[in-house]
C-alpha cells in the first residue's frame, strides 16, 4: 500500500530530521531499511532505544552494521545497490571517509537518489561546525522574528530548522529526483541544508521587508503577534485562545462575538490605536472560560480556535473525525500526511529495535541466504 510502494530507501542511523524524512517517505508506502550502529550511540539519547516512543522512527526494518569494519561497509555497498534512495545525516565527509560517499554509491548504482541531510549544508566556512535546529535557524534570519516586542528571540520548539526547514526539505528534494530517475534522468545528490530550508520557509518574509511592510523589530508586525488581532489571548480559567481575523468581514464578527463596539475602537489597521484595541480584547477574553468562548465562537468565521495542548490536539472532534492522530503500539501520534485517496498510506509500523526485521529485509533486498548467514556468523545483529 501506499503511493511510494516499491520504492526502496537505506538510511543510516541518526537523529532528527534525517529520521523524519525517512518517516513521511515510510509512511508513503516506502520500503525502508535503516542501518543501526550495534550499540546505541550515547549522542543519539535514550529515545533511539525505545521503540515504543520513537515515532520518527516508524516504518522500517533495521540490520545492525559497524561500518567500521570494511566487511560491514561492504555489505552496505551491496544494499546501496539495491536502493532507489539513501538517507544520511552525519557531518559532511562521514560517509566518505567509510568508503560508502556519493562517488561511490552512485558509482555503484547510478540511479540512486543520495539525500544528505545536515544543518549548513555540504559545503562552506561553517560545513564542518556543530550545532542545532536554533543555530541553524538564527543564522537564516527567521529566528530574529520570533518573540514578544522589546524581548529576546524565542525558539519555536525545534520545528522550524529540524523538521520543517530540515526533514521536509530533505523528502521533497527525494521526491523530485526520484521524478526525475523516472523520467530517465540519473541519480544525484540531494543536499538539503537547514539553514536554508528555514530561509525558504520565510520566504513571504522577505518580499513583505523588502516592500517596507515588514519591520526587523518583534512583536511589532501583521504575523509575529504585532496585531493585537492576530495573537493568543488568556481566559478565565488560564487557558488561551488564539485569533487571527485578518480580513475585515472576519474581524467584525470577532467583535460582534467578543461583544464589543467597533464604533468605540480603534480602526482594525489604526497602528495607533493597537494598545487600546488589545486591552480591549484582553478584558474581554478574560469575562469566560476557553470552554466558553469555544462554544461561542463555535460555527464562526471569526478565525478563532483554542490553544490545545498536544494531548488534547488529538481528542478534538476535528481530529477525530478526519483520523489525524492514531494509536500504535499504545502511544498516540500524528497519522500519515498528506491523505492520498487513491492510494492510502498504509498504516505504520512501530519503530524497531536494533537488528528487527533485519534478516527479511535483507532477502527483500536480494541479499542470498548465503551472505546473511555468513553475517550472522560474524555477529550481525538482526532477527527475521
Amino acid at each position: 500500500m501506499g503511493v511510494l510502494r516499491g520504492i526502496r530507501v537505506l538510511e543510516f542511523e541518526a537523529i532528527g530530521p534525517a529520521p523524519f524524512a525517512t518517516m513521511l517517505l515510510a509512511d508513503m508506502g516506502a520500503d525502508v531499511i535503516r542501518i543501526d550502529r550495534p550499540v546505541a550511540h550515547a549522542d543519539l539519547g535514550p529515545k533511539m532505544d525505545s521503540p515504543r516512543i520513537d515515532i520518527t522512527g516508524r516504518g522500517r526494518r533495521s540490520v545492525t552494521l559497524d561500518l567500521k569494519r570494511p566487511e560491514a561497509a561492504a555489505v552496505a555497498l551491496d544494499l546501496i545497490a539495491h536502493a532507489d534512495v539513501l538517507i544520511e545525516g552525519f557531518r559532511p565527509g562521514t560517509l566518505e571517509r567509510l568508503g560508502l560517499g556519493p562517488a561511490q554509491a552512485l558509482e555503484r548504482n547510478p540511479k540512486l537518489v543520495y539525500g544528505r541531510m545536515t544543518g549548513w549544508g555540504q559545503h562552506g566556512p561553517l560545513a564542518q561546525r556543530a550545532g542545532h535546529d536554533i543555530n541553524y535557524i538564527a543564522l537564516s534570519g527567521v529566528l530574529s522574528g520570533i518573540g514578544p516586542v522589546a524581548g529576546r528571540p524565542v525558539p519555536p520548539l525545534n520545528l522550524v530548522g529540524d523538521y520543517g526547514g530540515g526533514g521536509m526539505l530533505l523528502a521533497m528534494g527525494v521526491l523530485a529526483a526520484l521524478v526525475n530517475v523516472q523520467r530517465g534522468g540519473v541519480g544525484q545528490v540531494v543536499d538539503a541544508a537547514m539553514t536554508e530550508g528555514a530561509a525558504q520557509l520565510g520566504s513571504v518574509i522577505w518580499g513583505l521587508l523588502a516592500s517596507g511592510n515588514w519591520s526587523e523589530e518583534r512583536g511589532s508586525n501583521l504575523l509575529d503577534g504585532g496585531a493585537p488581532w492576530y495573537d493568543t489571548y488568556r481566559t478565565l480559567d488560564g487557558g488561551y485562545m488564539a485569533i487571527g481575523p485578518v480580513e475585515s468581514r472576519f474581524y467584525a464578527e470577532l467583535l460582534d462575538k467578543l461583544g464589543l463596539d467597533a464604533a468605540q475602537l480603534p480602526e482594525q489597521h489604526d497602528r495607533s490605536g493597537w494598545p487600546r484595541l488589545r486591552e480591549a480584547f484582553i478584558r474581554a477574553f478574560m469575562q469566560r472560560t476557553r470552554d466558553e468562548w469555544c462554544d461561542i465562537f463555535a460555527g464562526s468565521d471569526a478565525c478563532v480556535a483554542p490553544v490545545l495542548g498536544f494531548a488534547e490536539a488529538a481528542r478534538h472532534p476535528h481530529a477525530e473525525a478526519r483520523g489525524s492522530f492514531m494509536e500504535i503500539n499504545g502511544v498516540v501520534q500524528p497519522a500519515p500526511a498528506p491523505r492520498f485517496l487513491g492510494t492510502p498510506s498504509p498504516v505504520p509500523q512501530p519503530a524497531p529495535a536494533r537488528g528487527q526485521g533485519g534478516q527479511s529485509a535483507l532477502r527483500d533486498w536480494g541479499l542470498s541466504d548465503e551472505l546473511i548467514g555468513r553475517l550472522r556468523h560474524d555477529g550481525l545483529g538482526m532477527s527475521a
